[in-house]
């Protein structure tokens, strides 16, 4: 079995790696030129899930090495309000399985071990066709070509595989937009905000009217080799809104001006918040329209799948969008395996990976979701009623369970 893998992201790497362990020939495809060319330098939380499928596709001693250098987060999330007095804290999973790490280092680490032959540099996807013999071609924009019995689309929130494979799916404006940054972590931010909100978690500043920010932690790790040493330790945030509630003008401004709309829109927060803002790395800060795909049913299972934000792109504001995408790889791997070992036909196993994604993919995309449209309101009476229902549920345990059910 042959398998075409368009887009060398994280889920599209760590699939490669598992199929490659597995003796099963796999090509990846990459639009970029080589490994480094246009990289996001943000870390990520790997959640419990992120981290299992990691270690299900990867050598033990490449897992090893993500272990090592992986910093821990929290095992919880907090709500605060806009003069960071709590709301509530929920669990995360549990304590010790959320890692940090640097998004380039980890794509780093996945691409180790994988054979040159098996990586394709500036090879940008155009479109497939399905061959006589059952088999798939990949067609480049170069003119160049890829023959395999399995296409996978893991080429991201864009992608031109689903375009042609699944039309009809595509991704939707929540009609929320976020102005995001991140901030050195220094003394005084340090010093100013609660310690409990610096330790990795993900934590929501709620306000009685209008706004909504995010903040989160990234720490490296105290065992960082030096070889992965480029991202110090910083904190992320971003303030949210209802695209109506922003001047009509916000993802033309500069980096300056958006940092000052925020320090506006806070000036009656917490001082704490306005230091963070304040103090941030100003070519970080960035306008981000939120778009999400629909909660997707079923569809015709054949030669060619998607994974990652190529078929589940959802929101940031639930947090495992690249967990998912791990998840993705692990299960596709296993699907997999099923053929090569002669219990599935190809096409049966990837219908099991889609049922079996599906059932994962669908309620995160829905919690992201509504996360950030619940975000982007800007009434009083529903914000109000929803933070005397935060407080009420940090004193009274069942409610609590009864809102963050799984």
């Amino acid at each position: 079995m042959k398998v075409l893998v368009i887009g060398a992201g994280l889920g599209g790497l760590a699939l490669a790696q598992g199929l490659h362990r597995d003796g099963i020939d796999v090509q990846v495809f990459e639009r970029r030129s080589d490994r480094t060319v246009g990289l996001q330098g943000y870390g990520l939380h790997l959640n419990e899930a992120g981290c299992a499928a990691l270690q299900e596709c990867l050598a033990p001693a490449t897992w090893s090495k993500i272990d090592a250098i992986a910093g821990y987060a929290g095992s919880t999330a907090g709500f605060y309000d806009h003069r960071l007095r709590r709301l509530t804290r929920v669990g995360n999973g549990r304590q010790g399985s959320r890692r940090s790490i640097s998004r380039l280092s980890l794509r780093e680490l996945l691409l180790d071990g994988l054979p040159a032959q098996r990586l394709h540099w500036g090879r940008e996807f155009e479109r497939y066709e399905p061959l006589p013999d059952g088999g798939v071609r990949a067609h480049f924009v170069d003119g160049s070509h890829a023959d395999g019995d399995l296409l996978v689309g893991a080429d991201a929130s864009n992608s031109q595989v689903r375009r042609q494979y699944l039309p009809d799916v595509n991704r939707q404006n929540t009609g929320v937009l976020t102005l995001a940054g991140r901030t050195p972590f220094t003394a005084d931010v340090a010093a100013a905000l609660p310690a409990e909100i610096l330790d990795g978690t993900p934590n929501s500043i709620v306000p009685a009217g209008p706004g909504w920010m995010f903040v989160c932690a990234w720490h490296t790790s105290t065992h960082l080799p030096a070889e992965h040493s480029a991202d110090s330790s910083y904190v992320v945030w971003a303030y949210v809104a209802g695209q109506a509630e922003l001047p009509a003008d916000v993802t033309r401004q500069t980096p300056t001006d958006l940092r000052d709309l925020v320090l506006s829109r806070i000036q009656t927060w917490s001082p704490a918040l306005s230091t963070l803002v304040g103090g941030c790395d100003i070519d970080s800060v960035a306008p981000v329209r939120l778009r999400s795909m629909p909660e997707l049913a079923p569809w015709t299972s054949s030669n060619v799948t998607l994974m990652g934000d190529a078929i589940h792109n959802m929101t940031p504001m639930a947090g495992v969008g690249a967990n998912t995408a791990l998840r993705d790889a692990a299960a596709l791997r296993r699907a997999l395996s099923d053929v090569t070992a002669g219990r599935l036909d190809l096409v049966t196993a990837v219908a099991a990976y889609e049922t079996e994604m599906r059932g994962y993919a669908n309620p995160a995309v829905t919690t992201s979701l509504r996360n950030a449209r619940n975000a982007g309101k800007a009434a009083r009476l529903p914000r109000t009623a929803f933070r005397i229902l935060l407080r009420v549920a940090d004193k009274v345990p069942p409610v609590k369970r009864a809102m963050f059910a799984a």
